[in-house]
């Protein structure tokens, strides 16, 4: 694969991260899901929810930060 340059480079940058965050709400959202379904009590259930949360932000935040930089 040849090298890329300018706006094509820009464009597959935005791409990228779009679809990282697309793979990882989808990964956070099952994982929310599978909480539910294991049989945890409500303690454990929104202790794992707050880690979860501050993970999914963790990951994702930076993302859309550069993919508003690139607007």
């Amino acid at each position: 694969m040849g090298r890329i340059y300018g706006d094509e480079q820009r464009e597959a940058e935005c791409m990228v991260c779009n679809e990282l965050i697309q793979q990882l709400e989808a990964l956070y959202l099952k994982e929310f899901q599978k909480l539910t379904s294991i049989g945890f009590g409500d303690g454990v259930i929104t202790r794992l929810t707050q880690l979860l949360l501050v993970s999914r932000d963790a990951a994702i935040t930076p993302l859309n930060d550069e993919l508003k930089k690139k607007k």
